[in-house]
C-alpha cells in the first residue's frame, strides 16, 4: 500500500504551508494538481503515489507506520514546517490520512477526509487535541456501508480532534462544492 511510495511530486509553496495530497484507489500522484493551487493558494504540495490500502487491520497500521517514515524523511529532505502540513485525501487517500492521525498523532497539523470510512480503531485511543478535521461523506454513496464517514467523525471527535461534518449530496464522486468547501475550510485554518 503506502509503504514508502517509489514516485511522488513536491511542488514549493511561498506560505509555509504544505498540503499532503493522498488520492483514492486508482488514482495517482498528480489527480489533485491541477486544483490544489485553487484550495490553498501558494501552498507547498506533496503528493505521493499509493498502493490500494489492505483490508487487514495489521496491514495497515505496518503501511501507516512506513509512511509515516517516509513522510518524516519527506519533511527533512523539502525542508517543510511540520507545524504546517495538512492532508488532502480522497476515498483510501482519505483513510491513509485518518490511520495516520490515530496511530501517529503530530505527523499533521489538519486534514480533509474526503469520502472515508473508519479503517482502524487503536486501543487504547490516543488523545488529539484540537487537531482540525474536515470530514465529508458522500449522500448515498454505494462504495462503502452507510455511516461510515459520520463514524469516523464521531471517533476523530471522541479523542480530541475539532471536527467538522459535511455531506455532499455527490455520492462518492467529488464536485465542484467539494473543492470550493474545502477551500473555505482551510483557508480558515490556515489563516
Amino acid at each position: 500500500m503506502a509503504h514508502s511510495p517509489q514516485h511522488h511530486v513536491f511542488t514549493p509553496g511561498t506560505t509555509g504551508a504544505t498540503l499532503l495530497l493522498l488520492h483514492g484507489e486508482g488514482g495517482d500522484e498528480k489527480d489533485f494538481l491541477p486544483i490544489y493551487p485553487a484550495i490553498a493558494p501558494g501552498a507547498a504540495a506533496l503528493s505521493p503515489r499509493l498502493s490500494p490500502l489492505s483490508a487487514e487491520a495489521e496491514e495497515v497500521v505496518a503501511d501507516a507506520a512506513a509512511f509515516a517514515h517516509w513522510l518524516g524523511h519527506a519533511i527533512e529532505e523539502y525542508k517543510l514546517d511540520a507545524g504546517r502540513i495538512f492532508a488532502l485525501g480522497y476515498g483510501d487517500g482519505a483513510n491513509l490520512a485518518s490511520v495516520l492521525i490515530l496511530l501517529h498523532p503530530g505527523m499533521l497539523a489538519g486534514a480533509i477526509l474526503l469520502r472515508p470510512q473508519r479503517v482502524v480503531e487503536p486501543n487504547p485511543l490516543p488523545k488529539i487535541s484540537s487537531l482540525p478535521i474536515l470530514v465529508a461523506g458522500g449522500e448515498g454513496d454505494a462504495t462503502m456501508p452507510a455511516g461510515e464517514s459520520e463514524q469516523l467523525a464521531r471517533l476523530l471527535s471522541h479523542v480530541g480532534a475539532d471536527v467538522d461534518y459535511a455531506v455532499a449530496e455527490t455520492g462518492h464522486d467529488l464536485s465542484p462544492s467539494d473543492f470550493s468547501m474545502c477551500k473555505l475550510w482551510l483557508s480558515e485554518k490556515l489563516a
